[in-house]
């Protein structure tokens, strides 16, 4: 899923494409992609785009007439830059957005339809997607603090409830806590004003170098390449890939769509945290420690 990093891109690149450019045409492909009807869509063709923003993991347009489309990629979600006049093609376009400057399509891969449209009047309609995150890289320590003390919760979870704090999910909050050197499985109600320190200065740190590398990667052009799995990171996706910091094998726990990728010497002393269905299967058989692994 696009966090605040890739999100982050995506505006900064619509932006000088969009921004004061009337939509000519919204093309519908998939049924299942506008999640709202009142107001009708078709009434976007011949507004403007007057602002851009936002809202979590969210994109928002703001639109003449005090109108806002709201679009959620969700986990496969991806825009698409094409010339003007570029026909939308393919099965994974679920819609376009025309402009005289160029098509913006959205796609999405695989069977499930998560993407969404939504087409909102005023303030008090944009509200509803209104989540409360903390904006990190907005906050100082003191408000970071009372945020991640809100609430006992697992280090992984608190990152990634978007209640809490704004943008981050499973991508990110791994290579936060690798950072860190926190185990994911650590109690917030249990952190040292030391250890909520480190947590704070190793999650604006992480965001904010992302989002530097993605705009080095991106230069000009439009993000081609959005993936939660990216080339330098040191944890996600890197399951018993050797850690960049001490060499050991990456570990992981995998939940339901999930999984929550980490170095157990560097972040859990050397232990191992148990995974739901492996540690099941295996009873006394799964190992404890980096040592019986190795």
């Amino acid at each position: 899923m696009p966090e605040l990093p890739d999100i982050t891109l995506y505006l900064e690149q619509l932006a000088p494409r969009v921004l004061g450019q009337p939509i000519v045409r919204v093309v519908l492909r998939s049924p299942f992609v506008l999640r709202s009807v009142d107001p009708p869509i078709q009434v976007i063709e011949g507004r403007r785009v007057t602002s851009l923003r936002r809202l979590g993991k969210r994109i928002v347009f703001e639109l003449e007439g005090d109108l806002y489309l709201v679009v959620h990629l969700m986990i496969a979600g991806r825009f698409q830059w094409k010339a003007p006049g570029a026909k939308p093609g393919g099965k994974l376009v679920l819609a376009a957005l025309e402009f005289p400057s160029g098509s913006l399509q959205l796609t999405e891969a695989g069977s499930k339809r998560r993407a969404s449209l939504h087409l909102v009047a005023g303030a008090e309609g944009l509200s509803q997607f209104e989540r409360g995150g903390l904006e990190v890289l907005e906050a100082d320590l003191p408000e970071f603090a009372q945020r991640l003390r809100s609430e006992n919760h697992t280090l992984k979870r608190a990152l990634t409830d978007p209640r809490l704090f704004s943008g981050i999910g499973n991508a990110y909050s791994d290579e936060i806590l690798h950072r860190a050197r926190m185990s994911p499985l650590a109690l917030t109600s249990r952190l040292t004003d030391e250890q909520i320190a480190t947590l704070y200065e190793a999650t604006r740190g992480s965001l904010a170098e992302w989002i530097e590398r993605l705009r080095r990667e991106s230069g000009d052009a439009f993000p081609a390449k959005v993936t939660a799995f990216r080339e330098g990171m040191a944890v996600h996706g890197r399951y018993k890939l050797p850690c960049p910091v001490c060499g050991s094998p990456v570990q992981r726990i995998r939940y339901a769509d999930n999984e929550t990728n980490y170095c157990a010497r560097c972040q859990t002393g050397g232990r191992l945290l148990a995974d739901r269905a492996m540690s099941r299967l295996l009873k006394q058989d799964w190992p404890r420690s980096l040592e019986e692994v190795e």
